[in-house]
């Protein structure tokens, strides 16, 4: 049994809102200056990472979840259930929704649904989201959509680094210009954009909408879904548990020093937001740095973490 890390290649995805921070924030080997997504810890066919070395060197994190379940804790599941993304919103997204398990099953070839939160890397002095809606029913939300009401029926609140928001399908949803953030999210690539600004791409193509997909999944009228991070200090770290629920829990690691672990989850999915260190197992020493996205089995046991790190740390 394998008791090291399972350090993984990312996927980039271009879109029409992306930029250049996962090349200047993280040194990413991106071409485009559209790159909006960092798939960085991913199983899906439409993007999947592919382990960087060790003894698994060259195979896909599906592949591994196909033939080594042993390394998830024998979890059951066709896909692996988690993915883990870095959006850089240079311009605003789309007003977007996600369908929940049975409605994307019946309605998108058994995808999963998408429930998802977002941890604010940075973003700029002014920055805001689209979180949530006005209408009350159902007939209000369809006449606001009709009569394109966006700036009274959509909205806006106001962000800052260290910010996160767990959003759970159903929530009408987007990023705006000038964030970055970290993205736990099912393993699902389906959105239903409600609303797009108009906007072409380079070729003069408008975005396809799904208005009616969209008023079937939306909850109405809007529910919060409230976090109330906990936090606790342990030797050498402070931990803070953002969200515990049915998909997934996801804390924040801020290693000072040397902190002592035990892996006793399936497996935890690790992406490094700043600093440096190392991680020391029974089977040696690993660097990991400012980017380094890994995976820690099963069976991993106790281990170390040490140097000047903050890590986003999740599992199912």
């Amino acid at each position: 049994m394998v008791k090291q890390p399972i350090f993984l290649t990312p996927q980039f995805q271009e879109r029409i809102w992306g930029g250049t921070k996962l090349r200047t924030e993280f040194g990413y080997p991106i071409e485009s200056d559209l790159t909006g997504e960092c798939w960085a810890v991913s199983a899906h066919p439409n993007g999947q990472s592919v382990v960087k070395q060790g003894p698994y060197e060259g195979k896909s994190l599906g592949e591994l979840w196909k033939e080594q379940r042993e390394l998830f804790g024998n979890m059951e599941g066709d896909v692996f259930p988690l993915l883990t993304k870095i959006l850089d919103a240079n311009n605003d997204l789309s007003i977007q929704v996600h369908p929940n398990d049975e409605y994307a099953n019946k309605h998108e070839n058994g995808e999963l649904g998408k429930t998802e939160c977002w941890y604010v890397i940075d973003c700029k002095d002014d920055a805001e989201i689209i979180y949530g809606h006005t209408a009350q029913t159902k007939e209000q939300f369809i006449e606001m959509i009709e009569n394109g009401e966006w700036n009274q029926l959509l909205s806006r609140v106001k962000v800052k680094p260290g910010d996160f928001f767990y959003v759970p399908s159903g929530t009408i949803h987007a990023l705006c210009s000038g964030v970055l953030i970290l993205e736990t999210q099912q393993s699902s690539d389906t959105t239903y954009r409600v609303y797009d600004y108009d906007r072409a791409d380079q070729s003069g193509n408008k975005r396809e909408l799904h208005i009616q997909k969209s008023i079937d999944v939306t909850t109405i009228p809007h529910e919060d879904a409230r976090v109330m991070p906990i936090v606790e200090q342990i030797q050498g770290a402070t931990i803070t548990t953002f969200v515990k629920e049915h998909y997934f829990s996801v804390y924040k690691w801020d290693i000072k020093d040397t902190a002592s672990f035990q892996q006793d989850k399936p497996f935890l999915i690790c992406s490094v937001l700043k600093g440096a260190g190392e991680i020391a197992t029974e089977e040696g020493s690993f660097s990991i740095e400012k980017g380094s996205h890994f995976i820690l089995p099963a069976e991993l046991g106790d281990f170390k973490i040490k140097g000047n790190v903050e890590l986003i740390v999740s599992h199912p």
